[in-house]
């Protein structure tokens, strides 16, 4: 009984160190809260107009609502279908690993909306987790869970960014930003002011210029990163997508899940632009399958259901693969604009297509 005590104690610890960046995060917001109304605007009574006050708050309220929403809305597990049987479970202990395991695997997943592989054309598994990945889901070390459409393990939000909260991170990454570049702009003048002797000589001057440096450094840090994930939305990746491009039957393919720009943004921010701006859940789907812009069919995998026609169609007639996606996502295959004839062409040419 003792490893298993000591164990516990050693991951409550571990528990305990993850808080860490994330309160390192809270002191110096609170410290900047204070250093710009209490001290700048308030103690010293300096002249920043009401109106900066007012954008000022603005800015913290949507920058801390965010950030809450990024830490505590939990990471999106796979459905229960995509999880093995009590008897198959029993199957995968007495099969040796290798092809008899990949053939009860392929019998598994046969019913699953799963298009992606391993790089050497395998069933994707989770060992610790016994399930068949969905696409695009990855096993979080940390977490010690499989997440959907994982981007990533922040430290800065103790929390997995995934399907759930990929678009609050965003809008963390955006707001902060905006804070920052916002605190650093209309501090400037009084941190210029500092080096010139031309502020009263109190204990604002040190807020002051503590302030503007550190607004200056997180912005340049933030613009860096936000900027980076923008590239990933239009894109339609994930952070260990852009690292590791997905494979499918024909192989790797980063543009896999890249239905375009327009489509790609609303299938983080959805389709109501009025919440697109506000820490509010409107990402498209529910995680656990996603449309591709890939032209041929998964032989492996079944027709779509009956009543559907074997291949969806956008405006232009082009045809794509029959999937059995979730209702909320298969009208981003529908609507018009989208792939333009010279792209299926060369997806045709890439995949010796006729």
């Amino acid at each position: 009984m003792a490893p298993s005590g000591s164990g516990s104690v050693k991951r409550s610890c571990q528990r305990v160190l993850y808080w860490i960046p994330v309160l390192f995060i809270s002191i110096i917001v609170c410290w900047s809260y204070y250093a710009y109304v209490i001290q700048l605007c308030i103690v010293d009574l300096l002249s920043v107009t009401v109106v900066c006050l007012l954008a000022y708050h603005v800015f913290f309220i949507m920058f801390a609502w965010a950030y809450w929403k990024t830490i505590f809305t939990k990471p999106m597990n796979p459905s229960k279908e995509f999880h093995l049987s009590y008897a198959d479970k029993e199957l995968m202990e007495r099969v040796d690993r290798g092809e008899s395991q990949q053939e009860l695997l392929r019998r598994i997943a046969k019913d699953l909306p799963v298009y992606t592989r391993t790089m050497s054309g395998a069933i994707r598994y989770c060992d610790r987790c016994q399930l068949v990945k969905p696409d695009r889901c990855h096993h979080c070390s940390v977490c010690d869970k499989c997440i959907l459409k994982m981007d990533h393990h922040c430290p800065w939000v103790n929390n997995c960014v995934g399907f759930s909260n990929y678009k609050f991170f965003l809008l963390f990454l955006a707001y902060s930003l905006l804070y920052c570049l916002f605190t650093a702009a209309t501090d400037l003048q009084y941190f210029i002011k500092f080096w010139t002797n031309g502020l009263p000589d109190t204990q604002a001057k040190f807020h002051i210029m503590f302030l503007f440096f550190a607004a200056a450094m997180f912005s340049v840090s933030l613009s860096s990163l936000f900027g980076y994930h923008c590239w990933l939305v239009s894109k339609n990746r994930s952070t260990l997508e852009a690292f590791r491009a997905p494979a499918f039957r024909h192989g790797a393919d980063k543009s896999g899940f890249s239905l375009g720009f327009s489509k790609n943004l609303r299938q983080v921010f959805g389709d109501e632009k009025k919440y697109w701006f506000l820490p509010v859940f409107t990402s498209l789907g529910d995680g656990c399958s996603f449309p591709t812009c890939l032209v041929n069919q998964d032989p492996e995998q079944p027709p779509t259901p009956a009543g559907n026609n074997s291949a969806v169609k956008n405006g232009d007639n082009h045809p794509f693969p029959a999937k059995p996606l979730r209702e909320s996502q298969s009208h981003l295959l529908n609507s018009e604009k989208s792939w333009p004839e010279h792209d299926v062409g060369e997806d045709k040419e890439k995949h010796g297509m006729p």
